[in-house]
């Protein structure tokens, strides 16, 4: 086993993409040191932005290639082999890197994780799984954008690896399982919720404490908290559309007045600090569970501080064998 942490980055991917990801690449190298970072793509755009980096931890990998957002996924990775993505993720499968980083395209970077690294043997499907905010500190939503037709067993599944997760990333002990519902009485939500709830609760080895409302998700009532896509994706983009809106009522109304303007410096500092609490990007990516090796999926305009948390948040995942655990204990 390698000394290091070895994730490769897909350096062509994202809005921000070469500048922020090798930005970020360089900090997390600076940050930690058992990282080792494999920057993916052109190595005429990304040598003169890594320049002066340990020759020893930063790599640069070619390929000439770029999928972009609007580019079909499945034929993506099938025509563009040589694309940063499909280059980057088979650097898993061949053994040469732990993990894979991109802001790139959501759907190309899912297709290749099944397609170039695989399912663990018993997983059916895997969820990408986003850690949100809450006023307890963070919460982990799976799926948030893999599967939007989930069969219960699939549900079950997730809230099995989000458990893992939760504990062996986020040091979270006996994480409170919860499943999104119209309602807090068993008996309602859809036929999809119903069917699940049950298999849910005859879980021995988990800590599920029924349904969970989407209003309750912000107050952090539960630690894992499990959907189909469909749902996850809404609460998802839900949840970041009313940050935004919210502070930037905040910034507005500071900014009405000269007395609003007076009082705004004398909170600026505890109101950076809260604000970073609620910001999700500290966290890293949203890893994609049940894979033969992590990969890791970044907001489309990460820049190099998301960037260089989700590299971080590899090396934790390594170190705490969370594919290993849950091979051992799903497959």
């Amino acid at each position: 086993m390698s000394e290091y942490t070895r994730v490769a980055v897909d350096a062509m991917g994202g809005d921000n993409a070469p500048e922020e990801i090798v930005k970020g690449a360089l900090k997390a190298l600076k940050e930690s040191d058992s990282v080792q970072v494999l920057l993916v793509g052109r190595p005429e755009v990304i040598e003169p932005l890594a320049g002066g980096a340990d020759p020893e931890r930063l790599f640069i990998i070619p390929a000439s290639e770029v999928i972009e957002t609007g580019d079909p996924p499945v034929q993506s990775i099938r025509r563009k082999r040589d694309s940063s993505i499909v280059v980057g993720q088979r650097l898993i499968r061949e053994g040469k890197a732990d993990a894979f980083v991109s802001a790139g395209s959501t759907g190309a970077v899912l297709v290749g994780g099944q397609l170039l690294v695989g399912r663990i043997r018993g997983i059916d499907r895997t969820p990408i799984a986003a850690l949100i905010p809450t006023t307890k500190g963070v919460s982990l939503l799976l799926d948030s954008g893999a599967n939007v037709d989930a069969r219960s067993a699939h549900l079950v599944q997730f809230a099995r690896m989000g458990s893992i997760y939760m504990e062996g990333v986020m040091g979270v002990k006996n994480p409170r399982v919860a499943i999104v519902n119209v309602g807090l009485e068993e008996e309602k939500g859809n036929a999809l919720v119903k069917e699940t709830y049950p298999l849910l609760k005859a879980e021995k080895d988990m800590n599920f404490i029924g349904s969970i409302e989407a209003r309750e998700i912000p107050h952090g009532y539960a630690d894992v908290i499990v959907c189909e896509a469909f749902t996850g994706n809404v609460i998802l983009k839900l949840y970041e559309g009313v940050a935004g809106a919210l502070i930037g009522k905040i910034k507005a109304g500071l900014m009405s007045s000269l007395r609003a303007k007076i009082g705004a410096l004398l909170i600026k500092p505890a109101l950076k600090e809260t604000l970073k609490d609620m910001d999700a990007t500290q966290y890293g990516g949203a890893p994609m569970l049940g894979l033969n090796g992590l990969v890791v999926k970044t907001h489309g305009n990460a820049k190099a501080g998301e960037i260089c948390n989700a590299i971080l948040q590899c090396v934790t995942f390594k170190e705490q064998d969370i594919t290993g655990k849950i091979r051992e204990i799903l497959s």
